[in-house]
């Protein structure tokens, strides 16, 4: 039981702090863990599970999702989406032709102030 409450304070600790961090480096708030949005993750996670389709929830939330074997961290997830950050031009707000920035974009935008996320 305490291993669990660990994992997932650790969870939180790793999801808010290199999303912070990217925020920062566009000057934008950190952000804030949100137990709502978490437990909407990770009921649509355990959905997935039985066909591992990557497909996005149609949810009330904006949301990145990322697929990989067991060896694939947090940590990884994250660096996928950030280092999109090359094909993306702030100042027209668009992503370079046929290049992908729309995960970098979920983690940056501005609007959004709270996160939740589940593996």
């Amino acid at each position: 039981m305490q291993e669990d409450f660990l994992d997932a304070q650790n969870l939180q600790e790793d999801f808010l702090d290199a999303q912070s961090n990217a925020r920062a480096e566009v000057n934008d708030e950190p952000l804030a863990w949100d137990d709502q949005v978490a437990a909407y993750s990770l009921a649509y996670a355990e959905q997935r599970i039985g066909d591992c389709n990557l497909v996005h929830s149609k949810g009330p939330y904006g949301e990145n999702i990322a697929m990989g074997t067991d060896d694939v961290s947090i940590a990884d997830a994250l660096e996928m989406w950030i280092k999109e950050k090359v094909y993306y031009d702030h100042c027209s707000n668009l992503c370079a032709a046929s290049k992908i920035c729309g995960h970098y974009t979920q983690v940056v935008w501005r609007d959004s102030i709270h996160i939740g996320c589940a593996k």
